[in-house]
């Protein structure tokens, strides 16, 4: 029987496989809310056999924002179009959903992708002013940011509070927080971006804080069968930067304090970054993390190919893959996958006739 499809628990949260839908920006949000666009994404991908739908990541504040058509989680507004979107893929589909929640630091403020995805400035009509550990830019050409101040850090910790409990009164499973990426969680944790004096700055101590007490409050205040995953860029690809070492000792203590899995990417927080980007290549930074604690470990990173995705799990390298462009591109890779290694996924009754011929056992309801 195939690795890949076997079941597998994120803490109180169950799943019928281990392919993970990674959160994927759409841009397309309005003052926060989802849009109509959203209903016919993410009901797409709820039925497309994963094992675990994971909205693509979502502000606690509006200037958490990574562009102006970011979806949020700060209002009651955010929380109610959320349930509805929810209630509606639930009608058709009982795949687990959870929401990545996140702050983009010095990273907002941005144009969409497809407009250039550069930064703009407060003076634009979409720009703001942007917050960081220090005051210093992504890029160059950047507007410097605004370094937060400590009392700003305790209402930061409570936005995180309460965009999760939004969350789950909306619905969902639970949540994944956005640590990695370069955004302002992963600005606190990189030496790179973060040059603080005090204690949210300069040790790896000091510098893990902020994440873990960000971490605290959440799993004190959500109840026990709530999920709580923990999203990290496990190295910065930049000599002197956050690295797998530190990756490990965060994983630990995420461990535990009972984060139910992690989910290892890597780069995002400088430009400076040199990447080696092929198959795989995230791959021994999950195997290096799972080797050291006892959640579950999710690797991502153009992991493309069924066998690819099937030798992951079978070796021990990671407990479930995630796939971001590979399923946009291909919403339906998780059929295709069972298909490719003798295994069942389930789907909607509506589509049980359209199994290959020869392969009446890959779909079921």
């Amino acid at each position: 029987m195939s690795h890949l499809f076997q079941p597998i628990a994120f803490g109180p949260l169950q799943l019928d496989n281990r392919i993970i839908i990674a959160p994927m920006c759409m841009y397309s949000a309005d003052n926060g809310l989802v849009q109509p666009w959203h209903w016919q994404h993410y009901g797409n991908l709820s039925q497309s056999g994963a094992g675990l739908l994971i909205l693509e990541a979502s502000a606690v504040a509006p200037e958490g924002r990574i562009s102006h058509a970011d979806i949020g989680v700060w209002n009651i507004h955010c929380q109610d179009a959320l349930g509805k979107l929810l209630q509606d893929i639930r009608r058709d589909s009982n795949m687990p959903a959870i929401v990545q929640i996140g702050h983009a630091g010095r990273k907002a403020s941005c144009s969409r992708p497809w407009q250039g995805g550069t930064q703009l400035p407060p003076s634009n009509i979409h720009g703001w002013n942007t917050l960081a550990p220090s005051a210093i830019p992504f890029q160059s050409s950047d507007v410097p940011p605004r370094e937060i101040t400590k009392p700003e850090i305790n209402d930061l910790i409570h936005q995180f509070v309460a965009g999760a409990q939004r969350v789950r009164a909306a619905g969902f499973d639970g949540i994944e927080i956005h640590a990695a990426h370069g955004y302002l969680l992963h600005q606190f944790l990189s030496p790179i971006s973060n040059h603080r004096k005090d204690e949210f700055g300069g040790s790896l101590e000091n510098r893990m804080r902020l994440l873990l007490r960000v971490f605290d409050a959440i799993k004190e205040t959500l109840p026990h069968d709530f999920m709580v995953g923990v999203r990290i860029s496990a190295t910065d690809w930049i000599e002197g930067g956050w690295d797998l070492e530190q990756s490990v000792e965060l994983a630990q203590l995420l461990d535990s304090r009972g984060c139910h899995y992690l989910h290892v990417s890597s780069g995002g927080l400088s430009p400076a970054q040199q990447i080696p980007v092929g198959p795989d290549y995230q791959v021994p930074l999950a195997q290096a993390i799972k080797a050291k604690v006892s959640m579950p470990v999710i690797a991502v990173g153009l992991i493309t190919e069924p066998e690819q995705a099937e030798a992951i799990i079978e070796t021990g390298a990671a407990d479930a893959v995630a796939l971001a462009r590979g399923i946009l591109y291909n919403p339906r890779w998780p059929w295709h996958a069972a298909a490719a290694l003798g295994a069942e996924v389930k789907c909607a009754p509506q589509y049980l006739r359209c199994q290959p011929h020869g392969l009446k056992s890959l779909l079921h309801k």
